[in-house]
């Protein structure tokens, strides 16, 4: 049984809890938001909560300050927007004189500054002239073609003497002549109308009289058909045919600056002949065979060729390109002999031939057969004595010669 001081106190303590539970204590259920930020924090995301909100108001952040500075630009005058001064009516038309800039560097901040460089395309005029060109290192036939606006077999045509069709021929440092068009390049040698000569180029005389490269007198020359033009001038043929020449074959009408004649003279001696084929300026052995049957070169003992061996009969081959000299009979112990102008500073002599396959004048090509192998004239037995000569002396075939 409770006394009166313990029922004083029992609800002196429950008056003092009523008014905690007024207060704000956690005992307290508060507002939603309260309740809801409790809740994420018990369960361990207040902290994820905050970061998420500090990013979210500085994405408010920036956004605003764009928007005011939109706005203050908005309000400032705009200078290319008129001028409030000038009288109304059309806007006179600014007139800009166009100097051409010196090309000078130009200092900026920002980059690397360039050089103005006006430069103009201006077309090439057609040419009517003929025109040289030295080969440069890394040139093609394709190459120098498509330079002056040609077909690569112009390029050839006009350069035989040099290219003999073979693109392998083209060194730097050759002097190549240009035709101002497409065609051929020839030498009028006579002998035949002039009307059947164009006919084998395909084209009509008249395209070559009148071709002004060619600088001929109309008055003078007459008929077409029957043109008076002097033997030896190299005409250009407008479009006219140029057939690339097989391996081993020669072009006629290739003309020396010097008439050929042979060094050694005789009953087989060619008068001086100055159309011909003109050599590769390479050399092939004469014979099938490589080796020697006597005599070497030698300067001492006044040998001065080299004796290769083999039967009478055997077939005898042209060292390089070019056109007959001597064909016949020789007096000074060569017996039946064949010279060749090579067209290139270069004759070549065979004796002791037992047959000669050629006569004075004739185009031979590298490897052409001229004769068959013999022992005529001052000879031991049957073989080749071969010489190689230029326009002074013997020279030793073996500098000139591939490797056995």
């Amino acid at each position: 049984m409770m006394n009166p001081m313990q029922n004083d106190f029992k609800e002196e303590n429950s008056e003092t809890t009523k008014q905690n539970k007024g207060a704000d204590s956690p005992l307290r259920p508060g507002s939603f938001i309260t309740r809801w930020m409790n809740n994420l924090v018990q369960i361990g995301l207040g902290e994820s909560l905050l970061r998420v909100g500090t990013n979210l108001f500085s994405i408010l952040a920036i956004v605003v300050i764009i928007l005011l500075v939109q706005a203050f630009y908005r309000q400032m005058p705009n200078p290319l927007s008129g001028n409030n001064g000038q009288d109304s009516g059309p806007t006179p038309t600014a007139v800009v004189m166009a100097n051409p800039l010196p090309a000078a560097d130009v200092p900026v901040l920002y980059g690397i500054a360039r050089a103005a460089q006006i430069h103009t395309n201006v077309p090439s005029r057609p040419r009517d002239e003929i025109t040289t060109y030295e080969v440069q290192k890394g040139d093609t036939i394709n190459g120098i073609a498509d330079k002056f606006g040609l077909k690569p077999k112009t390029i050839f045509a006009a350069n035989y003497a040099l290219l003999q069709d073979n693109p392998d021929y083209l060194f730097p440092g050759q002097v190549l002549q240009i035709l101002p068009v497409d065609g051929v390049i020839w030498e009028w040698l006579g002998g035949i109308t002039f009307g059947s000569w164009a006919d084998y180029f395909q084209v009509e005389p008249e395209d070559i009289i009148n071709y002004p490269a060619n600088n001929l007198d109309i008055n003078t020359v007459g008929d077409p058909e029957t043109a008076n033009i002097p033997t030896g001038k190299w005409l250009v043929i407008p479009g006219g045919k140029y057939e690339y020449h097989i391996a081993g074959s020669v072009p006629l009408g290739i003309t020396r600056t010097n008439p050929a004649s042979a060094q050694v003279g005789g009953p087989g001696w060619c008068q001086p002949i100055t159309g011909g084929a003109v050599g590769t300026g390479t050399f092939i052995y004469p014979t099938n065979s490589h080796k020697l049957s006597g005599y070497d070169y030698s300067e001492s003992t006044n040998h001065l060729g080299l004796d290769f061996g083999g039967n009478t009969g055997d077939n005898l081959y042209a060292t390089d390109g070019g056109v007959i000299v001597y064909a016949g009979w020789n007096d000074y112990g060569y017996g039946n002999m064949v010279m060749i102008d090579h067209g290139t500073g270069f004759q070549s002599l065979y004796g002791h031939l037992s047959q000669v396959f050629v006569s004075c004048g004739d185009n031979v090509g590298q490897g052409a057969v001229i004769g068959a192998m013999g022992s005529t004239g001052r000879s031991s037995g049957s073989h080749l004595h071969f010489e190689i000569r230029t326009l002074s002396t013997v020279v030793n075939p073996w500098n000139f010669l591939p490797p056995p």
